[in-house]
């Protein structure tokens, strides 16, 4: 990977790798172990929510050996279920049937057939049973043209795993303890080796680079995108669109341009539009709602009916009533936003509390922050704010008041009355522009 980061740290579709396989082991009901050992810390300190028992594999000494680390958290009644940090797109249906195949007497093998085998263990049979799996380097030029080859992947009775893993050795072409070799010691003892298939290859593969990475992104990507469109979302191009977090609510009649991108936990009402080259995180949209182009949201709420954008930036803590516009080039957080309100262009409200049906003119400021604190600025309703304004707070404007363009406003202004500060205009009639020397 080329990286200082634990390989399995790498992230598809914002969520590290191991975090993917985990939640589909603990979809199972399962007791997780994980055996770790690169960055151990770190790959600890990532999944903090998840009731998990660590164990560490001080020397990587190959995958057998891995296993035996986490052997005495292992009873003889267990099914164990095999998984990899670096193989993060397993189907949870394809793991239940491994579960359910396996018993005292049948070990369960996830295998896949590749037109490409290269690289990967090749499964051998005898009479059409798996007999054992031999690892590239030490297969000989026969088994090197079988293209069934082993993911790595099984299911196991406790008693069987641990009596085979007391019995493993590194005599092999790498000197590590395989846990392939377990195949065929099993079968020895006369265990049967049921082989299932996943339903596409991408769920066995692999992780060992940045592009591979990128392979299993853009796959897992396709397919929230397909689940959009199953639920009646149209996207302009299913293939740049990415999910990254959780939508909990997607209404009818949704459209969603290019290179948009979801983050976290999303809300999307019915006959909303999200422009090109959005970016919306921890949002939750109203009922006809829309969004243009290159506008970014984040921890904010969008009222029934609002228009925002483009190029605006919701910031958090954010709450934009019903009917509301939120124009080009405006930022707005930790503002309420009563309904019907506008700030149209060009402007910044910060910690503001504005009521309904506010008119807020372009290239307005609140002055919120003195160098160390925070402060409020309070606008009422109806109340109607000049370009070019720069609101100190904490200040009030109150109900139905104007604020003339260009003011300064230092003081409360008054409900039904016109504010202004503006020094007096002159002209000089006699003034010249200085020449280039």
């Amino acid at each position: 990977m080329k990286s200082t980061r634990p390989k399995v740290l790498h992230k598809i579709a914002a969520k590290p790798m191991l975090q993917w396989v985990v939640e589909s082991a603990f979809d199972l009901n399962s007791e997780i172990i994980v055996v770790y050992g690169h960055g151990g810390e770190r790959v600890i300190e990532s999944l903090p929510d998840y009731k998990i028992s660590w164990v560490e594999q001080a020397e990587q000494l190959g995958t057998g050996h891995a296993v035996q680390q986490a052997a005495s958290e292992l009873s003889t009644d267990d099914t164990v279920l095999i998984l990899y940090g670096d193989v993060p797109l397993i189907n949870k249906a394809t793991l239940s049937k491994m579960v359910a195949a396996c018993n005292a007497s049948t070990m369960s093998l996830l295998t896949v057939t590749l037109d490409d085998p290269s690289g990967y263990g090749r499964i051998v049979r005898e009479q059409g049973r798996v007999a054992k799996i031999v690892e590239q380097k030490d297969a000989n030029a026969e088994q090197l043209i079988i293209n069934e080859v082993n993911t790595g992947i099984l299911a196991v009775n406790g008693g069987i795993l641990m009596n085979c893993l007391s019995a493993l050795s590194n005599n092999n072409a790498q000197n590590e303890y395989y846990l392939t070799d377990i195949i065929e010691m099993a079968v020895n003892d006369n265990i049967l080796i049921e082989t299932i298939q996943p339903a596409n290859e991408y769920e066995v593969q692999g992780v060992n680079s940045t592009q591979q990475l990128n392979e299993l992104e853009r796959y897992q990507q396709r397919l929230y995108a397909d689940q959009f469109m199953q639920q009646g979302v149209t996207l302009a191009d299913a293939n740049r669109f990415d999910v990254r977090g959780n939508i909990k609510q997607l209404g009818n009649d949704i459209f969603i341009d290019c290179n948009v991108i979801l983050e976290g936990d999303i809300n999307i009402g019915s006959h909303v539009s999200i422009g090109a080259n959005c970016v919306i995180t921890n949002a939750i949209i109203a009922d006809h709602v829309t969004i243009k182009p290159n506008s970014v949201l984040e921890d904010c709420y969008i009222g029934a009916g609002s228009d925002v954008g483009p190029f605006a930036r919701i910031r958090p803590g954010t709450t934009l009533g019903s009917d509301t516009k939120v124009g080009n080039f405006v930022e707005i957080k930790k503002t309420n936003l009563g309904d019907g309100s506008k700030v149209s262009h060009l402007s910044y409200i910060g910690d503001a509390d504005i009521g309904q049906q506010v008119n807020i003119g372009a290239g307005t400021i609140t002055c919120n922050y003195d160098g160390v604190n925070k402060h409020k600025t309070i606008i009422e309703d109806g109340a109607f704010i000049g370009s070019d304004t720069q609101l100190v707070a904490p200040v009030t404007v109150g109900k139905n008041a104007t604020i003339a363009a260009g003011t300064t406003l230092t003081k409360h202004a008054t409900d039904n009355a016109l504010t202004l500060s503006r020094a007096k205009q002159t002209t000089l009639k006699n003034w010249k522009r200085p020449n280039k020397e």
